[in-house]
């Protein structure tokens, strides 16, 4: 019986492949109609040392082969690696000998050998910071400051939340939902930027990102639906679910903030810091309002925090080291839909208690949304 039933989910899958192997096969000539386009996309350019660096992706249907690269529409030498033909999807970097200059704006071409030019425009040249001991504590301060430190300072309201009234308690419970609503749409819209911006349309950046979104809430959803009937520690659970997907968030949003500070393309100074560290304060106030239901202790309290914040050093170390749009966009849409399904939950705690018509609830879930606008105007 199991053999029939195993035979019967396979056979669809084998006569899907046989198809597949006769329109790749076989079948192309005569299905193949009019002329396949080359597309290249340009994924990253650095300026090092007396040197452009290109990093290039085939992006079309077809292989193509980097002959001539350009700056400013004058012809520059330059060397590919490993080689100049790339099959589809295939990377290379071009390194270009240039005497640019800082704060200059360029435009990089690179021509494939059927005569196509490809484009990417700069701004305003910076210098990509070099590898090294020295980046990697950059990075990780910059991670610090956007992620841990603030997410711990947030959780200091604890004390406040646990002796304040029951409505208060709601009010925050309300806050933290507000909060997270934010954050995950935020964190979507983000996504959304990185991959217009930077991820070739091969990718079709909009559905990776709403279908990252959609399967990380609903793998949370499952994962705390079935943590919730093993365990009798919900409060607890709940608390470090909202401190993983806000993790997850972090995650993202330091890999974002890597790649920029590495690339050099951004101007960390200590304005941006300051408002990431108080954009991020939020987050710790609405771990210490699930922690305040969980009775948690010190230790525990410090881990959450951690699990909250300490990925925003792996991601700015991931970013500034090998920074990859399409990871940005990924760990983004995750984190946006872990914060969203924490929100869902929050809500239906809430919705489970009759309070979600109460005053309490209304304003804090208003106030979480507001606090959330309000300090990411620091950041622009």
């Amino acid at each position: 019986m199991q053999a029939r039933t195993a035979a019967a989910g396979a056979a669809p899958l084998a006569l899907v492949a046989l198809l597949m192997a006769y329109v790749l096969g076989p079948g192309a000539d005569v299905i193949e109609i009019g002329v396949p386009l080359p597309e290249i996309t340009m994924e990253r350019v650095e300026f090092a040392g007396s040197e452009v660096h290109v990093e290039v992706r085939n992006t079309g249907p077809v292989p193509v082969e980097i002959v001539m690269a350009d700056i400013n529409d004058r012809i520059q030498p330059a060397a590919v690696e490993p080689d100049g033909r790339l099959e589809r999807l295939e990377t290379a970097l071009v390194r270009i000998p240039f005497e640019w200059n800082e704060a200059e704006p360029y435009e990089v071409g690179l021509t494939i050998s059927d005569g196509t030019r490809f484009v990417r425009g700069v701004g305003a040249a910076a210098p990509a910071l070099e590898p090294g001991a020295g980046l990697a504590g950059l990075l990780a301060l910059v991670g610090a400051y956007v992620g841990i430190i603030p997410v711990m300072i947030g959780l200091l309201w604890l004390p406040f939340i646990r002796r304040a009234g029951s409505a208060w308690g709601s009010f925050f419970f309300a806050l933290t939902a507000g909060l997270l609503f934010f954050l995950g749409i935020d964190a979507l819209e983000e996504s959304l930027e990185i991959s217009a911006e930077w991820l070739a349309p091969a990718f079709n950046g909009t559905m990776l990102a709403v279908t990252a979104a959609a399967v990380s809430f609903l793998g949370l959803q499952y994962v705390s639906a079935r943590g919730g009937a093993r365990s009798g520690r919900g409060p607890l659970a709940a608390a470090v679910m909202l401190s993983g997907s806000i993790g997850l968030h972090n995650l993202g949003e330091g890999l974002a903030v890597g790649g920029a500070l590495g690339a050099g393309s951004a101007a960390f100074g200590a304005f941006l810091v300051a408002g990431f560290t108080l954009h991020n304060v939020t987050e710790g106030v609405a771990i210490a309002s699930a922690a305040s239901r969980a009775r948690a202790g010190a230790v525990r309290l410090a881990l959450l925090g951690l699990l909250a914040g300490a990925p925003a050093v792996l991601g700015t170390w991931a970013g500034g080291f090998a920074y990859s749009p399409l990871a940005a966009v990924v760990f983004l849409s995750v984190g946006a839909g872990a914060a969203l399904q924490v929100a869902f939950s929050v809500s239906k705690r809430l919705h489970e208690e009759g309070k979600t018509s109460s005053a309490p609830v209304l304003a804090g879930f208003a106030a979480g949304m507001a606090a959330m606008y309000a300090t990411g105007l620091m950041i622009g």
